[in-house]
């Protein structure tokens, strides 16, 4: 008992030296943060209610939701996961995706050590200048964000499970570049007779500033008759720092193995408007799970006064495959996930992804 005090009052002391850079947001600051795709959510079955599941998400979908969620992997679990934003190459010229793999294994009886690698791609953009403004005449650029992540979860009791995230960002085109460096912090409460009862708290993207700089950056102006090159000097970025917090309930229903998970979550965003959530998921013999989700901000339902694209809507399903006998040890299964976001004026958002769990 006292081992569990002692963690809740190191959470809570976290939280409360971060209360002041996470609620430090204003109007004056929305929209102002740097690498901003990390708060896309790459993985399909935790997009596909929203991002709901903060206290209940399970597996490697917790690096993005709550890292506390990596220490509920059994052996290994390997996952991929494609996104195409808003249509992808049918919805925009430039055809912007974000590809995610991940790898989570356990090292130790409570302990999970993973590494993941999610990458935003743009396709082709057409290169213009004030000289040449039209498109197609200079060649085309490929912007590439990326994202690096190694965490490790701990199981420090049944009930209580904590996780960290160290990730190391980077933005680039042919001739500019910035990189920055960030920690996640997350923590699960798991109660009730059956386990049906979650709390979940996660902090994420505190971490260095990032300012882009190279031969993009430069300058060319005549001077006496000479040429002078020189670099102007990009502004500092702060990192989306955001605070989750998150709850849910399972509905057991023995007849069939049926499940109905109720899930609600905040998140406060220092660079963001903040965000309500709310989420439903069915399940039915751990084989087929149906989830649909609506995220909500101020002024969501107002197209003149909206700053997301989103407009909240979002469902999923997972098919989960056995690929041992019922009742062995080394339970296998192949998981399939595919997630809807909703979008305006913007074309919808699809993820589809594949787990394998061993």
């Amino acid at each position: 008992m006292k081992k569990i005090f002692r963690i809740l009052a190191v959470v809570a002391f976290v939280m409360l030296l971060s209360t002041e850079s996470v609620w430090a947001g204003n109007d004056e600051r929305r929209g102002t943060a740097g690498a901003t795709e990390l708060l896309i959510n790459p993985w399909a079955q935790s997009a596909g209610w929203g991002n709901v599941c903060i206290s209940n998400v399970r597996g490697l979908d917790a690096f993005y939701s709550n890292i506390a969620g990596l220490a509920f992997i059994n052996k290994v679990e390997v996952a991929y996961s494609n996104t195409m934003l808003y249509g992808g190459k049918n919805g925009l010229t430039s055809g912007a995706s974000i590809n995610a793999l991940g790898l989570g294994v356990r090292v130790f009886e409570s302990g999970v050590l993973g590494v993941s690698v999610s990458a935003m791609s743009f396709g082709e953009i057409p290169v213009t200048t004030t000289e040449s403004p039209e498109a197609g005449m200079n060649g085309t650029f490929s912007p590439s964000f990326m994202y690096i992540n190694l965490a490790y979860a701990h199981s420090f009791t049944n009930s209580i499970h904590g996780g960290v995230n160290f990730k190391l960002v980077t933005e680039s085109t042919a001739d500019a570049s910035a990189s920055g460096f960030a920690i996640d912090a997350g923590i699960q409460y798991v109660t009730g007779e059956n386990d049906q009862l979650k709390f979940g708290v996660s902090l994420k993207n505190i971490g260095s500033t990032m300012s882009f700089g190279g031969t993009g950056l430069a300058v060319t102006f005549p001077m006496n008759g000479n040429n002078f090159t020189g670099e102007t000097r990009a502004a500092e970025m702060e990192l989306p720092t955001c605070l989750n917090i998150g709850v849910s309930y399972d509905f057991l229903i023995p007849k069939w193995e049926q499940r109905i998970t109720l899930a609600g979550s905040f998140t406060s965003n220092a660079f963001l408007k903040d965000n309500f959530a709310l989420g439903l998921e069915y399940s039915l013999l751990d084989i087929v799970q149906l989830r649909c989700g609506y995220v909500y901000q101020t002024d969501i339902f107002n197209s003149d006064k909206r700053t997301t694209t989103n407009t909240g809507l979002c469902a999923g399903a997972s098919v989960a495959v056995p690929l041992s006998k019922k009742g062995a040890d080394d339970k296998k299964s192949l998981t399939i996930d595919y997630a809807f976001r909703n979008a305006s004026p913007l074309r919808a958002t699809h993820s589809i992804g594949a787990s394998f769990r061993f």
